[in-house]
């Protein structure tokens, strides 16, 4: 008898592990933040942050944990004030959209997220997760909510350092967009902090498994890293049990603790987890966890508690999500995101067929007052973008080019200033005010002389990216012909900046006026090559 529950449990493991051999971690390596899953049929979703890009709330889905796609973004633009636009200044760097949660319930998906600077958070909801989505309401801001819907129809939101909200079913109901405080029913406190944390515990995360109640946060104990916790009962009014399930900082970043996430269970009942670590410049990167249930508890990690990763293989290219774009769709590829709210009449695919145009229609000063500069991540540990640019209808005083885009970028910036055209390498660092608007950029030259262009001639730009082992490292090349790439300028640190973007480092083909509107660009393609 024995040695059949040895045998059993034998089979049980090497299943639950079978799928952390045979890749590396993270198996998504570019920035896919704040991540929740659910499962429905032979399918899991994930959503993630997107904060200021326009559409947001990116929906993505998987057949084996490990190779994304995205098939559709929750809401193409927020409408929240001038600071979505752009407009004198003001910015929603590091706010907008964040801490998504998506869940199945009456047979229909559901996305809740809440936004910086704003009162009021979104509940979104779809028949088919690849849209279209509807707004149902605008209940009150939660910081890091899980939103939940309990066996007996009772809705809650799990959220900040352990409080917790009954709202009122009709929330459900899509016929009303009116929301009040009214709407809630109660508020109750979960867990609190031991005598080791630090801060918040955050990124809320609620589960019912077998009549249990699972809620998973991220724990910052002092002198530690961040750590994923659970706290576990049996009623939603407590009591609560606390247990630490995860507490490994993935190598080679010591100081990035894995945590922050989701677990689902498979179609044959096994049960797997999806958490994030920060990367430096590269962002902040989702990483496939083996769930063990050890006595009732979600412990994460391989049998030692360790996240696996096959250093012999190699990272997933995550062509779903990111990748090359000829621009010969009728629509823009699901790769990319504007940076705010776009302006419609601004950009253009129809226009010339074959290529994505980017007009400027506002003066502005700089790139990150720029309207319409589109964006897509970039993916360690090596990464390349090239562009092909048509610059002919360029106007007096325009500037485009090609960026690796954050709090500080690096460019590749095309000026024109009368008849000249020319090409610099330039960084611009950003420095918000306490309203999140731009206070000031400091810009810095960082080639020691520009390159005469001709305006009636292609001109190719790219930007190699580094983020081997937290190198994040930025160069940049430029050719006149497609074929001989000249290194030009100097390197850039990427870094992951909290204090404005909050968001790892993108690739960004950007367009602006600093006399008048009028101009364009043409960009015939964009191709991206991953290595490692």
């Amino acid at each position: 008898m024995k040695k059949s529950l040895f045998a059993l449990f034998t089979v049980l493991f090497v299943a639950l592990n079978a799928s952390a051999q045979g890749f590396r971690n993270p198996v998504i390596n570019a920035d896919v933040p704040d991540n929740t899953l659910c499962r429905v049929g032979d399918y899991y979703y994930m959503v993630s942050t997107t904060m200021h890009l326009m559409p947001g709330a990116p929906v993505m889905r998987s057949k084996d944990l490990r190779t994304w796609e995205t098939i559709s973004y929750v809401f193409d633009r927020i409408d929240d004030g001038d600071r979505y636009n752009l407009i004198d200044g003001k910015t929603v760097y590091g706010q907008g959209q964040w801490a998504s949660c998506i869940r199945y319930y009456f047979g229909k998906f559901y996305v809740w997220f809440t936004t910086n600077g704003s009162p009021n958070g979104f509940l979104y909801s779809a028949k088919d997760p690849a849209g279209p989505w509807t707004l149902v309401c605008r209940p009150p801001h939660f910081h890091d909510s899980s939103f939940f819907v309990d066996d007996d129809g009772r809705v809650y939101m799990f959220y900040g350092t352990g409080e917790a909200v009954e709202l009122t079913r009709a929330i459900l109901d899509e016929t009303g967009k009116v929301w009040g405080q009214e709407a809630i029913l109660r508020r109750f406190t979960v867990p609190v902090r031991d005598g080791i944390e630090n801060g918040l515990l955050e990124g809320n995360n609620m589960n019912k498994i077998n009549g249990k109640y699972y809620l998973l946060m991220i724990s910052w104990p002092r002198g530690g890293v961040r750590r994923e916790v659970c706290y576990r009962s049996e009623s939603v009014d407590g009591p609560w049990e606390k247990k630490v399930i995860l507490d490994y900082p993935l190598p080679p970043f010591k100081g990035g603790g894995v945590a922050q996430g989701a677990i689902v269970d498979s179609p044959t009942g096994q049960w797997h987890g999806i958490f994030f670590q920060d990367r430096g410049g590269v962002g902040r990167v989702p990483c496939y966890v083996p769930c063990r249930w050890v006595d009732g508890w979600p412990m994460l990690g391989d049998a030692a508690g360790k996240v696996p990763d096959d250093l012999s293989a190699k990272y997933v290219n995550q062509t779903g999500i990111l990748g090359s774009d000829e621009f010969d769709s009728e629509k823009l590829s699901l790769y990319w995101e504007f940076n705010h709210n776009p302006i419609a009449e601004a950009w253009s695919l129809s226009e010339r067929p074959g290529f994505l145009r980017l007009k400027t229609n506002r003066v502005v000063e700089n790139i990150f007052t720029a309207p319409n500069t589109i964006t897509q991540r970039m993916q360690g540990p090596k990464c390349s973008g090239t562009v092909k640019l048509d610059i002919s209808h360029m106007q007096d005083g325009d500037r485009c080019g090609l960026s690796a885009f954050c709090g500080l970028s690096g460019i590749l910036m095309i000026s024109k200033e009368g008849k000249k055209v020319s090409l610099s390498m330039e960084e611009h660092r950003l420095k918000l005010n306490n309203q999140r608007a731009v206070d000031k950029v400091d810009v810095t030259i960082g080639s020691t002389k520009s390159v005469s262009l001709n305006p009636k001639k292609a001109v190719y730009l790219r930007i190699d990216g580094d983020f081997t082992d937290g190198r994040d490292i930025a160069t940049f090349s430029y050719s006149l012909d497609g074929k001989k790439f000249v290194p030009f300028g100097k390197e850039v640190k990427m870094v992951f900046d909290i204090s404005t973007f909050f968001m790892g480092t993108k690739f960004a083909i950007f367009n602006f006026a600093t006399k008048a509107p009028g101009g364009y660009i043409d960009a015939d393609w964009f191709h991206f090559t991953h290595e490692g």
